[in-house]
């Protein structure tokens, strides 16, 4: 486990990281957690006194990693850009499954569910959190179908998305 504190801090122009709010991961934390390691991992521990798992740390190149950190998860420990925070992390080895919903409905269309399992984990599990994100049940089967029909095209899900804005800007005209 490492504990350290870092900053709020926000991505003012970075293409599609425009608006993130994030706290940078030093270098020598990020390697007493993962030795040697480069890539993305998740993690588990606390940011001030709030329980967090499942985390990702994303590399910068540098060395350096960066956990984004959502609206909730801002308002959960009651801070925003410039605050301090006091982090305990560890490498969250837990496996990251997808909703049994989504599974059920690519288990009908076999050639989306070859190409979803063709996919890290990593990349499945944004589509498994864009079904959870969902707050009805009538968005959450919107959403599981528009996995489904883009995982039949062998679209990733940055595809995917840029796919149905798309969609939405011809809509409006």
């Amino acid at each position: 486990m490492v504990q350290f504190t870092s900053i709020i801090l926000k991505f003012a122009e970075q293409g599609e990281k425009t608006g993130w709010s994030y706290i940078r991961i030093p270098a020598a934390a990020a390697l007493k957690l993962k030795p040697g390691n480069k890539k993305s991992f998740r993690v588990k521990g606390s940011l001030d006194d709030h329980a967090i798992k499942g985390m990702a740390l994303l590399p910068m190149g540098d060395g350096d990693f960066i956990m984004a950190l959502s609206a909730a998860i801002r308002k959960a420990i009651g801070k925003n850009k410039g605050a301090s925070v006091k982090l305990k992390l560890e490498v969250d080895t837990a496996k990251i499954t997808p909703p049994k919903d989504l599974l059920a409905c690519l288990a009908d269309e076999p050639q989306a569910l070859e190409f979803f399992n063709t996919l890290p984990p990593s990349h499945r599990n944004y589509f498994g959190n864009y079904v959870k994100g969902a707050k009805t049940a009538p968005t959450r089967a919107t959403r599981i179908a528009h996995c489904v029909n883009a995982l039949a095209k062998k679209m990733d899900f940055g595809q995917m998305a840029r796919s149905l804005k798309q969609d939405r800007k011809d809509r409006m005209g």
